[in-house]
């Protein structure tokens, strides 16, 4: 459902929510909300006070323009990014959204079928997820996505749950961006052409682009492949894969999470311009949902991590399903 933004921007119908909302929209309350946010996140803009300002009001209309259109039980409303234009949010947080996807030729899994799912799972409580990261203000979100879940199948496969270097990816993965954006297949191409990943307490991540210092002496896990868990946007099939052999890689439409706050959210863009880690599954106030982990930290959304709606391909979220075989 493309009705919320193009490009950053209010498209005409969301355009009328916005007046519609500026009428009822009190300057009390915008002042209000505003001081509460920069108490809360320990703001202070100086002579740029007045400019932030009218971008956060506007971040309010947008919310509630979202939350006027949002189907499921989604809370839009004041995030951590309340201070930043849609523009700038998708500069320092996203992918560019005309960045080429050129999926390459790579196994896709057999159909996993005849399996009895429960009402919910998640790998987190079985101990084969990190805690939530957070990647700063670097579109790095595509190297955060492949090294959680190598860090899930390395678990899964008999290790010890580490800790992975996604800044080694950032800088020394060519084939990709940095923080200017990438994809997760090619970083999972780009590990197992190199040998393994280094540890994240060996390469810490710095949130901007950097010289590569690949070390082969702090390796910490190897791979052997990748492969796409559904190439036919089959969410029985990511479900039945999901639970019978770890999470997954996806990559996502995340142009409206600048204001989650948490339930299930259902309305949503279809352009991929951020990747994350299906960890589990659920059923939330009736409806199935997806638990996917996010890298904005856990401050964000639900602690972290955002519900998605299950069965209908929200956000994307079936079109770039990967997976990962440790060595």
């Amino acid at each position: 459902m493309r009705n919320h933004q193009i490009d950053g921007y209010p498209n005409k119908r969301a355009l009328f929510a916005l007046f519609v909302l500026a009428a009822a929209f009190t300057e009390e309350e915008a002042r209000r909300q505003f001081a509460e946010f920069k108490t809360t996140y320990q703001r202070s803009y100086g002579s740029r006070e007045a400019a932030v300002y009218e971008v956060f009001k506007n971040n309010l209309l947008l919310a509630e323009s979202y939350q006027k259109q949002e189907t499921g039980t989604a809370e839009y409303g004041v995030t951590q990014f309340m201070d930043l234009t849609p523009e700038e949010f998708r500069k320092q947080y996203l992918m560019p959204k005309n960045q080429t996807m050129n999926l390459p030729e790579a196994p896709v899994e057999p159909l996993i079928e005849n399996v009895q799912l429960p009402d919910s799972f998640d790998w987190k409580s079985k101990g084969a997820i990190t805690n939530v990261y957070n990647q700063g203000q670097c579109g790095s979100c595509w190297a955060f996505s492949a090294t959680e879940t190598m860090e899930s199948y390395w678990a899964l496969a008999g290790h010890s749950l580490v800790s992975l270097s996604m800044q080694q990816i950032v800088d020394c993965d060519k084939t990709d961006g940095g923080c200017s954006g990438g994809w997760t297949y090619n970083a999972f191409a780009y590990v197992i052409r190199q040998g393994g990943l280094d540890s994240y307490s060996s390469y810490p991540y710095t949130a901007r682009d950097g010289t590569c210092r690949y070390n082969p002496s702090s390796v910490a896990a190897k791979f052997s492949s990748w492969s796409y868990v559904t190439r036919s946007r089959d969410e029985s099939q990511m479900a039945n894969f999901l639970y019978s052999r770890g999470p997954l890689s996806v990559c996502v439409d995340a142009s409206s999470w600048q204001y989650y706050r948490g339930g299930v959210l259902s309305s949503c863009g279809r352009s991929i311009d951020h990747c994350v880690q299906a960890t589990g599954f659920q059923t939330m106030s009736g409806q199935p949902v997806w638990n996917v982990r996010n890298s904005w930290g856990t401050g964000w959304g639900a602690s972290g991590y955002i519900y998605l709606l299950r069965g209908q391909d929200t956000c994307a979220v079936a079109e770039v399903v990967t997976s990962v075989t440790a060595a």
